[in-house]
């Protein structure tokens, strides 16, 4: 496979539609944020793309592969799975080209767990139950049974998660990336058509929001739509597709806290702190941006954490010695810049990272969207840095006094999302689990995951849940994403 890494002119991808690349007529740049240069152009698809395209040829896979049995399916996913396994250098080289992180992140975390994800749900599909329930004094039996709902629309480790148990309960698909991530999305292209996956089963889609997104949100053909993304492009998205009354599967910002007990096991907690606040330069969801500290530790912690910090190198993605890499955009570098320098104008401190320690970049580097680890303390929880998502390497510190306290200034945003709590006491620990208004609440930990169980956010940080196992209850704010149809068999 090219490596998209090792090539001098500008990259040009495709549309890839019905088991076919299919070329663009407009295109949009797309900027290797570590040097800051234009390496790549990326589709700038719209309805033409979309309606007789991509979502023509979903509606048109889609009887034949849901008839496949779940054996077959799981034959394809597995093949995937293997192929990005055989080619997890050439992914992870692009994957660091195309976003930033560095190397060894998109080596390790990114590229492995794309293929586990496919891995994962073909295995899972094997060992599907229905539910079922007697009713003798009616002489009944009711059952549920799971269907494939047709194509989908979901946002290489987020498309994977999403196109992987998507295609193996047989459904199809109609995948449009971030315009600013697209490389690893036209590779994985060309796995498909190498693992056997049939033509039209799973179609991606380049472009914008506002071009390639509105129309196929809008396609009447789409029945279900799933995205990642910011709470005001979703509610965007849940107009458009109320017309259609689509199902929905949002997972949206966050401002995650981390709660800190005076009993916490402090080395391991900093240490751990200190990569939830800064991995993928903070560019993950579930990354801590508010650190609660118990007031007789608060000092300590403060001075431990900000020492740390100061050791999270940030450089060259190429770079092994480097924990972070460049952010995705220089748009994107100056709204996090912008919200410490409010931090600053509100009388914040600022202990490392932005506008304290220099970075010393290869001069490669110069131009790139680079920014250490940032430490901030002294701030209202009332103001924007602690109530809006900075989604980089910036995070707050801030004392609390009781138990009632952490969890009111935990739950005092408007995203919920995750959090973390560190204490040694059980008890506390399971109190605060029901307390913190988050979807996932880790204790003494960060990031450890099980696709077994439901993921998802509360409050504006999402709607819908992912994983093998969703919940079997719904509300009127949170619709199940599988179709259940309910039937009744005569006892014979």
């Amino acid at each position: 496979m090219p490596n998209p890494s090792e090539q001098s002119s500008c990259l040009v991808l495709e549309n890839f539609i019905g088991g076919k690349f299919v070329p663009c007529r407009t295109h949009i740049d797309s900027y290797d944020p570590s040097v800051g240069e234009v390496y790549c152009r990326v589709p700038d698809s719209g309805a033409p793309e979309v309606g007789g395209g991509s979502g023509g040829a979903a509606k048109e896979a889609f009887p034949g592969w849901s008839a496949r049995s779940p054996e077959q399916r799981a034959q394809v996913l597995n093949k995937l799975a293997d192929l990005l396994d055989a080619n997890v250098e050439e992914f992870a080289q692009a994957e660091s080209r195309d976003q930033g992180k560095t190397v060894t992140f998109a080596r390790t975390v990114d590229i492995p767990r794309s293929a586990y994800n496919f891995r994962f749900f073909a295995s899972s599909l094997l060992h599907h139950t229905n539910d079922c329930s007697q009713t003798d004094h009616m002489g009944c039996l009711h059952y549920t049974i799971r269907c494939p709902v047709g194509p989908l629309e979901p946002p290489l480790y987020l498309l994977t998660w999403k196109i992987a148990p998507a295609i193996a309960a047989g459904n199809t698909v109609v995948a449009k990336p971030s315009e600013m991530t697209s490389v690893t999305a036209w590779m994985m292209c060309k796995l498909m058509q190498q693992a056997g996956v049939p033509p039209g089963v799973v179609n991606i889609v380049f472009g914008t929001g506002p071009k390639a997104g509105d129309a196929l949100v809008g396609h009447p053909d789409v029945p279900l739509v799933s995205f990642t993304g910011s709470t005001a492009t979703a509610q965007c998205i849940t107009e458009r597709s109320a017309p259609y009354c689509k199902k929905l599967s949002l997972e949206l910002g966050g401002k995650n806290p981390a709660i800190i007990f005076a009993d916490a096991d402090l080395d391991r907690c900093i240490e751990t702190t200190v990569r939830s606040s800064f991995s993928n330069q903070g560019e993950i969801c579930l990354c801590t941006s508010r650190i609660y500290v118990e007031g007789s530790i608060y000092s300590e912690f403060l001075e431990r954490f900000v020492a740390a910090a100061k050791k999270w190198k940030t450089g060259a993605p190429s770079d092994p010695s480097n924990d972070n890499g460049a952010l995705i955009s220089k748009e994107h570098l100056e709204k996090v810049r912008s919200f410490v320098a409010l931090a600053k104008s509100e009388g914040g401190t600022v202990h490392c990272g932005e506008g304290v320690d220099q970075l010393h970049l290869p001069e490669r580097n110069a131009k790139g969207y680079f920014m250490p680890a940032t430490v901030i303390s002294g701030i209202s929880d009332s103001s924007r840095v602690m109530q809006e998502e900075i989604f980089g390497p910036v995070t707050c510190v801030s004392p609390f006094d009781s138990e009632e306290e952490a969890v009111s200034k935990g739950n005092g945003v408007r995203y919920g999302l995750a959090a973390t709590v560190w204490s040694q006491d059980v008890g506390k620990v399971h109190r605060m689990a029901r307390k913190i208004q988050a979807g996932l609440v880790w204790t003494n930990c960060w990031l450890v995951r099980d696709l077994n169980l439901p993921f998802g956010g509360m409050k504006n940080s999402g709607v819908g849940r992912r994983g093998e196992r969703t919940p079997t209850t719904s509300s009127p704010s949170e619709k199940k994403k599988k179709k259940k149809k309910k039937k009744k068999r005569r006892r014979r």
